[in-house]
């Protein structure tokens, strides 16, 4: 048993898994801090108008993001095992090419309208500048995930948690810096987060791979590069998840359940912790989801997948089981409501730990995007019409209902979908002989 568990930990796959794990989770605590400091010395209606900022920045790079992020981890790591150079700089600069192009265009459109939207809707009453300065920010963020994933792509994930990291650290000498100074602001704490620390991680990358990025600036650029069908398509499948996981949040505050949507927004914040585990283990699996080519290597990539996939469920199990008294010793007994509202919310997202596995399959591997939108589609509307109906009758404990149906249905269509792209796969040729390494060894390579 020792041996084994030995040789478990010591695969380079387990190794990724851990170091990006702890650097997800490092990220969270700088979140945490940067909270923790600024609610001290801003007042309330500085800190709103910068949460409102910053969300919007947040929210706009996410979006932009067009669906890229599946591009690179679909077709990337394949370039690098073919040691293709001049297709693998082509990629990547066609993809960044493109991605900005788009994303200039939208904030081009933002910087006109910026102001005129804020005095009409978010009405935050921020000067122009401040503005300004978070649509600046919004095009720096995509810039910084862009190579994040294409760190994270290439199996790099020390690197890029690194990088990450040490601009979080140096983002939190500045701000302790400013107060010190007493200059705290909200234009100067955007700066800080959306200008200054993306460029400290640029210049990171810069002081290392200087010469990487003058021959990527002389690569050429080639539209089919971008891949827009496959592109597109998955931008707007994770559109419709992402947007359905809000749709339970937004039906409570439609129904006015004032505190309850406290208790919940706090259960959900529990929640997306524990999500972060599962995001840390699918970022490292999907590198090697796309190197698969033969079609024996796909059953022991999907077990070594769900072994890995095993200690999110395991943590929501174990939320399921909290008592009361530990829920309490966090949130005090002003929030006791949160805990039982926790718990149910925890079922749904045991399936969703291990219902990731024929995403990466269908995404990754078959590249094939359409049956998740198809099956996130389903997801919004299910989970929309769910918790429209079961909130007037059960409020707060309606929504883990919905989801979880929501949930279990869309995960079906992905595994429907992903046994009938694996049968339609050949199979090996009779002259090659199938691996006979174990699963373990598989997810390795």
């Amino acid at each position: 048993m020792a041996p084994r568990l030995l040789a478990f930990i010591t695969r380079p796959t387990t190794r990724h898994i851990i170091i990006n794990t702890l650097g997800n989770y490092l990220n969270v605590f700088f979140t945490a801090l940067f909270a923790l400091i600024l609610v001290r010395i801003l007042s309330p209606s500085q800190y709103g108008v910068l949460s409102v900022l910053l969300g919007i920045a947040y929210v706009l790079a996410n979006v932009l993001d067009f669906g890229t992020t599946a591009t690179i981890y679909s077709y990337l790591p394949p370039l690098l095992e073919k040691r293709s150079t001049n297709d693998l700089y082509r990629f990547v600069k066609s993809t960044f090419y493109y991605q900005s192009l788009f994303s200039l265009i939208v904030i081009g459109v933002l910087f006109v309208a910026f102001p005129y939207l804020d005095s009409v809707f978010f009405k935050t009453g921020a000067p122009v500048w401040e503005l300004y300065l978070t649509a600046i920010s919004v095009l720096l963020f995509i810039w910084q995930n862009f190579i994040t994933n294409c760190l994270f792509a290439a199996k790099r994930f020390l690197k890029a948690n690194i990088y990450i990291n040490l601009s979080n650290l140096l983002k939190t000498l500045v701000i302790l810096y400013l107060v010190f100074m007493k200059t705290v602001s909200v234009g100067s704490i955007i700066f800080v987060f959306g200008i200054l620390g993306p460029i400290l991680f640029f210049l990171f990358l810069f002081l290392e791979k200087k010469d990487l990025i003058f021959v990527l600036m002389k690569s050429g650029v080639s539209r089919e590069e971008f891949r827009f069908g496959y592109t597109v398509t998955y931008f707007f499948a994770s559109q419709f998840f992402n947007l359905g996981l809000r749709m339970d949040l937004f039906l409570l505050s439609y129904f006015q359940l004032k505190a309850d949507v406290g208790f919940y927004g706090l259960a959900q914040k529990i929640i997306l912790t524990i999500i972060t585990t599962v995001i840390s283990i699918t970022q490292v699996l999907s590198p090697s989801f796309s190197n698969v080519k033969k079609k024996s290597e796909i059953v022991p990539h999907l077990k070594t997948g769900f072994l890995y996939l095993l200690l999110p469920t395991g943590l929501f199990i174990l939320l399921m089981l909290t008592p009361d008294i530990i829920f309490k010793l966090f949130f005090t007994d002003t929030f006791s409501k949160t805990a039982p509202i926790t718990r149910v919310l925890a079922i749904p997202f045991i399936i969703y730990a291990v219902g990731n596995l024929p995403q990466l399959f269908l995404l990754y591997t078959v590249k094939k995007p359409r049956p998740i939108l198809y099956a996130n589609i389903v997801f919004f509307i299910l989970l929309t019409v769910g918790c429209y109906y079961l909130i007037p009758k059960m409020g707060v404990f309606g929504p883990p209902y919905a989801i979880t149906i929501a949930m279990a249905v869309s995960i079906f269509m992905m595994v429907i979908a992903s046994v009938l792209e694996y049968r339609k796969m050949e199979n090996d040729p009779a002259t090659e002989k199938i691996p006979t390494t174990t699963p373990a060894t598989a997810a390795t390579t």
